[in-house]
């Protein structure tokens, strides 16, 4: 499934996937020039040249750690609030357009974020599923786009996805540390299916979908931009309960009261 220019196609076929097993693979989301750009854009903000402030975390901190210290999974949210460009950027608007055909056309951007795996440091992103960090919504529509900006690898830390998961519930929670990390849940690769990527490449997957990457255990960066769409109802009902995806206070938590 390739888009190949920013032409909006027609992928119901993708969506289907997506509603089957709970994700999809696009491949060529994005053109060579194109990664090139956001790649030089997202080393930026590796190297603190955007200074991200408390968007910056480590989502694979363990205790405490050395200023110095290499960052296990560097998460940087909302890239687009700090270069507003973004919005109306090849990503956003791609990702958008298939967003609003799969689901809908009160699709809107919720959030999105960066994470880099950083050569050498294999910290896991432990399964989970996305909707175990926000509210509970009444619909319960949300797809989110993982956009490879390096090759993407099992030995560097591609996606792995639970087909079907999405229709058996949210699976309880909890966080393995109390340094607020990543939300973890059980999980296995011997139920999961690796999806490596080319650069430029994508996954898609609802917010119900259990997934988890390896650690980076390569010589190279792991880049990844994604970016995560729901009903415009739903944004404003988050907003109202103070939920922003750490625009303000950027916390990670288990808060739907399901994965409790």
């Amino acid at each position: 499934m390739t888009i190949p220019s920013d032409r909006t196609p027609d992928y119901r076929a993708a969506g289907k996937t997506l509603a089957a097993d709970g994700f999809a693979k696009i491949d060529a989301l994005l053109r060579a020039d194109e990664v090139q750009r956001y790649a030089a854009l997202y080393d930026r903000f590796l190297d603190r040249t955007i200074d991200a402030g408390h968007l910056r975390g480590d989502l694979g901190a363990q205790g405490d750690r050395d200023d110095d210290a290499v960052e296990a999974i560097t998460q940087i949210m909302w890239p687009s609030h700090l270069i507003p460009v973004l919005l109306d950027a090849p990503a956003h608007r791609r990702c958008l357009a298939l967003a609003r055909q799969w689901m809908g056309d009160d699709m809107a951007m919720d959030f999105d974020m960066l994470i880099d795996k950083a050569p050498g440091t294999e910290a896991a992103t432990p399964w989970h599923q996305d909707a175990s960090y926000w509210p509970d919504l009444p619909d319960t529509r949300a797809v989110s786009f993982w956009i490879a900006l390096d090759r993407a690898t099992v030995d560097n830390g591609c996606m792995w996805f639970e087909a079907g998961s999405h229709e058996k519930g949210l699976q309880p929670h909890w966080q393995p540390n109390e340094d607020g990390g990543a939300n973890e849940c059980k999980g296995s690769e011997d139920a999961g299916v690796a999806v490596p990527l080319a650069p430029g490449s994508a996954t898609a997957h609802l917010g119900m979908t259990k997934h988890y990457t390896r650690g980076n255990a390569t010589d190279t960066h792991r880049r990844a931009l994604i970016i995560n769409f729901r009903p415009v109802a739903m944004i404003e009902r988050e907003r109202a309960q103070g939920f922003d995806h750490g625009l303000t206070v950027n916390e990670r938590t288990v808060r739907s009261g399901e994965a409790r």
